[in-house]
């Protein structure tokens, strides 16, 4: 069992901004924050996932939750609400570019529509959000933190996940470049690149074969033999938003038990798949989207 080496106290008086945290490792990670005394705000499409979501991470009653609905891929809503939370709340600490979107496919088979679902959700909604918030933490003379949640495949590409291979390496990309233009302000910017981290939908989306010898997920294909867990990533993203690494930034860090260093760990085995076995993931995706629309709705 992870423990957590912090103070119950480490992050009290930030204020965190994460976004996609309405479901999956944002969900997750958010409540650990809180139990170390920040006060988060969750955003999201879904309402009711949010709700939720901030209802579970305020649990621990040592920090706070609130939720907003934004979508990301547009700036002017991101604009909006971010001007609501310095006016209603103060000004934001840290930000977390946790939003994404990501399906397995032959990318011959990708429509224009689905290349920009996923591109405009990582690659620009990162960017606007963190556009958002340090524009004003420059206005107002303050530090920030903006911390993004890649993958490995930043470094090595991925079959099969193109659009999300080519929008995290975008991401990675800005946070290497806006750590030097953005230093002499007093705001870092770092990212993790986190290896397989089971979570509901996304893991059964990432899963499209009951085929366990191929894949980027399975436990055998990583040198520690076994997934991460929610509680180590929310540990190492509460250290790059302490106050305790103020000279760390511009840095990706991979955590994924040694899988890119084996692997690397990309979906390269779906190259065995025959046009049937296609057929089966995409019955396979629609029954999992469906129930999790089934379950969102109780």
């Amino acid at each position: 069992m992870t423990t957590s080496p912090f103070t119950s106290r480490a992050l009290a008086g930030k204020r965190v901004l994460i976004t996609g945290g309405g479901t999956g490792l944002g969900r997750g990670v958010a409540r650990h924050l809180v139990e170390l005394g920040a006060e988060v705000h969750l955003w999201g499409r879904r309402p009711e996932a949010l709700k939720e979501s901030a209802a579970n991470a305020a649990s621990s009653r040592r920090g706070a939750a609130f939720w907003h609905t934004v979508d990301v891929r547009d700036p002017d809503r991101v604009s909006m609400v971010m001007d609501d939370i310095w006016t209603t709340h103060g000004p934001l600490t840290s930000v977390i570019n946790n939003a994404a979107a990501n399906f397995i496919a032959p990318t011959e088979s990708l429509s224009p529509r689905a290349f920009e679902a996923v591109a405009s959700t990582v690659m620009k909604g990162s960017f606007y959000t963190a556009h958002a918030a340090a524009s004003r933490w420059i206005k107002d003379g303050i530090p920030g933190v903006i911390l993004s949640t890649l993958t490995t495949w930043i470094w090595t590409g991925s079959a099969f996940v193109v659009p999300s291979a080519m929008s995290k390496a975008a991401v990675h990309a800005m946070t290497m470049s806006l750590a030097v233009e953005w230093a002499r302000y007093g705001i870092r910017l770092n990212a993790i690149a986190a290896g397989p981290i089971p979570t509901d939908y996304a893991w059964e989306m990432l899963s499209p074969t009951e085929k366990s010898s191929i894949g980027a997920t399975q436990p055998d294909q990583i040198p520690m033999g076994r997934t991460g867990t929610v509680e180590e990533l929310a540990n190492l993203t509460a250290f790059l938003l302490s106050d305790a690494c103020d000279y760390l930034t511009g840095q990706t860090i991979a955590m994924d038990g040694g899988q890119m260093l084996a692997g690397p760990g990309t979906f390269a085995g779906l190259t065995s798949l025959s046009a049937e076995d296609w057929a089966e993931a995409r019955e396979r995706s629609k029954a999992a989207t469906e129930a999790a629309k089934a379950q969102r709705a109780v």
